[in-house]
């Protein structure tokens, strides 16, 4: 009898380690490109919370984020290993394919932690090199793949609010950039010329995928499908081009040639800065529409991390925009912008956590 029994939790256990690693590898399998957005939004409360002395919830956020990256790291690397023509077919898909920027800017944004929560300038370094290589791989793939693949979708179909991840990636790479110019004194020059470089090319691919966006927006057939989560980022990518000025002006003391240009520094920060304000009102009725008027529901999806990163990244802006231009009367913004950040993410990470839990137990 008890032989009997100890073979039966034997089987039982033998069943149960199978099925969780059939479900984890149905989840590496089906990992969502943009998964690093949970990264950047993770990033980003930490870097609002560091902002407004709240010293336990960054320190928390910043480790937790250090795990989240490494974790989805060895994902991603298992899923080109395994699943190769699934992660190739993301990596060239229209809608899809963008998504994979979100690796660079979660790069960049953990090198920002590292220097302002850790003061740890060398791995910073590691991971801005790192950043400017995924930055120069994924850009000239996935633009050289979309220009010359035959078979093209229709704008409708092709273009979403994620394609501006690439904006966002670049301004993370003139961020970090802008805080590292800052420590290594004998290339200042340097650094903070590609930092104005990059935030000058950013604003440039703004202004080319705005366009097709908007016109998508007005002129085609809109359902509550086609606003997914990444269209936030028409605000997210305003919002880290405004903290990326915000650090030029704040570095021009130590590049001159930044100085000649610090009129036009100013007026396009604020420009930037406008822009995503004028965004926040229109996506929060557009939610309305989707989600009680048309009534889509409100479920989990990783792409919310995608709607997280911008309420984080606007509340971090605004206060340096106050700071770098003395502007005092946009304090309050920030102030109360950052407990809707911080609710913005519990919830997001209360359905991750809940998705993932019921993924691994689901019964094969």
């Amino acid at each position: 009898m008890n032989s009997t029994s100890s073979e039966t939790n034997g089987n039982s256990s033998n069943w149960g380690r199978n099925n969780l690693i059939v479900n984890l590898r149905g989840i590496v399998k089906n990992l969502s490109p943009s998964y690093f957005a949970m990264v950047m939004a993770t990033g980003i409360v930490s870097i609002a919370a560091d902002l407004f002395r709240m010293p336990l919830i960054a320190m928390s956020l910043f480790w937790l984020n250090v795990f989240a990256y490494l974790t989805l790291c060895v994902a991603f690397s298992l899923r080109f290993v395994f699943f190769r023509d699934e992660f190739l077919n993301d990596l060239f898909d229209h809608a899809r394919g963008p998504g994979f920027f979100t690796t660079v800017a979660a790069t960049c944004l953990l090198g920002a932690q590292f220097i302002l929560l850790w003061d740890n300038y060398n791995i910073a370094v590691v991971l801005w090199f790192l950043g400017i290589i995924l930055w120069l791989v994924i850009t000239y793939t996935i633009f050289t793949t979309f220009t010359i693949k035959e078979n093209k979708p229709p704008l409708q179909e092709g273009i979403n609010g994620a394609w501006l991840l690439a904006v966002v990636s670049t301004q993370a790479l003139a961020v970090l950039s802008a805080r590292l110019s800052m420590h290594f004194e004998a290339h200042k020059l340097v650094i903070n010329f590609f930092a104005f470089s990059m935030w000058l090319w950013g604003g440039m691919q703004y202004i080319w995928m705005i366009s097709l966006i908007f016109y998508r927006y007005t002129f085609f057939k809109f359902s509550p499908n086609d606003l997914s989560p990444p269209y936030w980022i028409n605000m997210g990518a305003m919002a880290i081009s405004t903290l990326a000025g915000t650090l030029l002006i704040k570095n021009t003391p130590h590049a001159p040639f930044l100085l000649s240009t610090l009129a036009f520094l100013k007026g396009f920060t604020i420009f930037y800065w406008a822009t995503g304000t004028w965004w926040i009102p229109m996506l929060i009725i557009l939610a309305f529409w989707r989600h009680v008027y048309k009534r889509f529901p409100l479920t989990y999806d990783p792409l919310y991390w995608g709607a997280v990163f911008p309420l984080g990244m606007y509340t971090v802006c605004t206060y340096m925009l106050a700071e770098s231009m003395e502007l005092e009367f946009l304090y309050p913004v920030p102030k109360y912008f950052i407990y809707i950040a911080l609710f913005a993410w519990t919830a997001t990470f209360i359905g991750f956590v809940s998705n993932l839990v019921r993924k691994l137990l689901h019964r094969n």
